[in-house]
């Protein structure tokens, strides 16, 4: 493409109509030639809407590919000449039955009669072909999740619904994906993330269009929800959830959810929707021990010495080292390895345990403090003798108030979660009152050497017992 001439101001062009010429040049330099022109180079701009970008391209394949793989930083760099757009939509325009761009136009703007749901779920509707079941590493923590999701996929009326749940980056997704994958082969699978779906709703209300909502997502065969824990505190989200829910059960229809936490300890989320969860099977993924660590480190450094045939072999001091040190998720762990094969493809060496110290400070910083706040309740608890549950109960007796409030002032100074955060994981308390219970005890701490002694014991305990799990 010709440079833009002197005399004409880039500023102009992204002030005018959208230059679509500027995002190529910035898709060839940050994603590189040899990915620009197998896959992006294909992409063509339609039309821009209010908040998005209507582009098209020729296969079902490619769009899949792209929005798989380059989705996210596609539209970074679209955002760099349009900040409001949040997100992008493709349309399949074969070649053989190429329409106008003011066609394309014209359609995309008579879509007010037409659902938007439909267009928009295939954006988001996205089962990733390389999440299967034959590439999901198993292990003692995800044995058992495994093995249900597969039992799912076989028999979609086995447990439903089945819920799936563990910290970041520990396989959910990848398990999700692999049911659908499965299952789409024979059943309209609808898989979508708890955000998603509340954008749908919320736009859907706006554009008097709950109608049609409604048809579209209680119609589907198999409906598989990730990160369901984002729809706490939105009652109207809830409440369209549950009787979608519902709908969809009394259709035979199988429900999959993912989520960070168990049914009972999900906040501000309706008691009937936890109890509809508990009611299938509850199944979690805890962290990866270290022979799963292993496993995973091995098995992925293949695959990426598979896809470079200049690649120097990382050796199994490195995979040993990283394996023992990478603790927080699976998604760190592969990211740890990602870092080191590129180390080695850029200097052209394998690096040595000084050189992989340094390339993986900010993961190793990482797993040394991942405290969570049910580890320094359960902790505080056992040290004060009360059960968790007089704990987040409302009583105000003497001797449960002072471990509630130690309690929450460990949770300020150890993680960082905001006050709101902590309020919610302390029977959604109120935020002035955790900013009360902090406060107290840096009060009493000011006078009293055994309070103190006690904060220090108790934190002492906390990392003591982290450590331990991450083991």
């Amino acid at each position: 493409m010709n440079k833009v001439k002197n005399n004409q101001n880039i500023e102009d062009l992204k002030s005018n109509n959208f230059e679509w010429r500027l995002v190529q040049v910035n898709m060839r330099d940050k994603l590189g030639s040899e990915v620009y022109e197998s896959w992006l180079k294909k992409i063509s701009f339609i039309e821009e809407f209010n908040n998005y970008m209507l582009l098209s391209v020729p296969t079902r394949f490619i769009r899949d590919w792209i929005t798989s793989r380059y989705l996210d930083q596609i539209l970074q760099i679209i955002k760099n000449y349009k900040k409001d757009i949040a997100r992008i939509e493709f349309r399949i325009v074969e070649p053989q039955n190429v329409q106008t761009k003011e066609a394309l136009k014209e359609e995309a703007n008579s879509k007010e009669n037409v659902s938007f749901i439909k267009d928009s779920y295939l954006q988001y509707n996205r089962i990733d072909p390389n999440k299967r079941f034959d590439n999901f590493i198993t292990g003692t923590s995800n044995k058992l999740a495994y093995e249900a999701s597969l039992k799912v996929s076989e028999n979609i009326s086995h447990y439903n619904p089945l819920y799936i749940y563990g910290g970041v980056g520990m396989g959910k997704t990848h398990l999700l994906n692999s049911i659908g994958f499965e299952l789409k082969k024979n059943s309209k699978v609808m898989f979508i993330s708890a955000e998603r779906f509340m954008y749908q709703f919320v736009k859907s209300i706006k554009s008097n269009d709950m109608v049609k909502f409604k048809e579209y997502f209680r119609n589907t065969d198999i409906l598989i929800i990730d990160d369901i824990q984002f729809i706490s505190g939105k009652e109207a989200m809830q409440e369209e959830f549950f009787h979608t829910f519902n709908a969809l059960l009394d259709k035979g229809s199988q429900i999959i959810v993912s989520a960070d936490r168990s049914p009972n300890k999900l906040s501000r989320i309706q008691e009937r929707i936890k109890s509809r969860f508990s009611g299938g099977l509850v199944v979690d993924i805890q962290k990866a021990d270290l022979e799963l660590r292993k496993k995973i480190i091995q098995k992925k450094t293949e695959e990426l010495n598979s896809l470079y045939s200049d690649q120097l072999k990382i050796t199994k001091d490195i995979q040993d080292f990283i394996s023992t040190e990478i603790k927080c998720s699976i998604r760190e762990l592969v990211g740890a390895i990602n870092r080191i094969v590129s180390f080695s493809r850029i200097y052209q060496k394998t690096p040595n345990l000084s050189e992989t110290k340094v390339v993986l400070k900010d993961l190793l910083n990482l797993t040394e403090n991942k405290v969570t706040i049910d580890l320094i309740q359960t902790v505080v608890c056992k040290f004060f003798k009360i059960s968790k549950n007089e704990m987040l109960s409302s009583r105000r007796s003497r001797y449960l108030v002072r471990p509630r409030q130690t309690a929450i002032y460990l949770t300020k100074i150890l993680t960082s979660k905001s006050l709101p955060e902590i309020g919610r994981e302390f029977s959604n308390r109120d935020h002035t009152t955790i900013i009360h219970s902090v406060k107290t005890i840096e009060k009493i701490k000011e006078k009293d050497p055994e309070m103190i002694e006690n904060i220090n014991k108790l934190k002492n305990q906390i990392l003591y017992n982290n450590k331990d799990n991450e083991i």
